[in-house]
């Protein structure tokens, strides 16, 4: 199950989504989109909906609850945004054990272990070392770029054991402030010692 939560924009890359619909039934994919905002992609998603009932949900509005059992119950977390300065759904969508899948933008690539070009990692620890990947991301905004990145974590996604340890390293992260305060107490101290 692949979902993606968020406004439907053209800064939060709907498009890329929109374009990848009918690759990701192809390949057997189930999507669950919940968000709202422009009409014209609010109707591109509605037409996929009835084009493939009991696979894509598309709910337009929000429900923070659904939002919640959303992130809950996907595999993937999909966030293809052109620009992201901070970002809260990959945090959310990691705290709940969801793996996503985003562009390598601002927020985006400060918050996720992407394993790069460099997928075969998963596959021989002992000669790459421990996993510390938390998710995927692509580096170039394009339809066939988002494509391959989550046929990339499709493919990840039925070894079992690896994905469990990207779901682990993923609910491990620590996105508090209490953290991220001791770092900034941390530079200050050097700064002025």
């Amino acid at each position: 199950m692949l979902c993606f939560v968020g406004r439907l924009s053209a800064q939060k890359g709907i498009d890329l989504l929109t374009g990848t619909v009918d690759e990701l039934m192809k390949g057997g994919a189930n999507l669950f989109i919940l968000g709202k905002g422009d009409s014209r992609f609010e109707e591109a998603l509605k037409k996929y909906g009835r084009r493939y009932p009991g696979r894509v949900y598309i709910g337009t509005g929000f429900d923070e609850a659904l939002a919640h059992l959303a992130y809950a119950g996907s595999d993937i977390f999909l966030m293809p945004s052109v620009y992201e300065p901070c970002g809260l759904g990959q945090m959310i969508a990691m705290r709940y054990g969801t793996i996503p899948v985003a562009y390598d933008t601002g927020g985006l690539a400060d918050t996720i272990v992407s394993p790069g070009d460099h997928a075969e990692k998963f596959l021989c620890e002992k000669v790459y070392g421990t996993i510390k990947e938390t998710g995927f991301l692509f580096g170039r905004h394009t339809r066939e770029a988002f494509l391959g990145e989550i046929s990339k974590a499709l493919c990840i996604y039925y070894n079992k054991d690896i994905w469990r340890k990207l779901i682990k390293n993923a609910m491990g992260r620590d996105f508090s402030w209490k953290k991220s305060a001791a770092r900034y107490l941390e530079l200050y101290n050097k700064l002025h010692d």
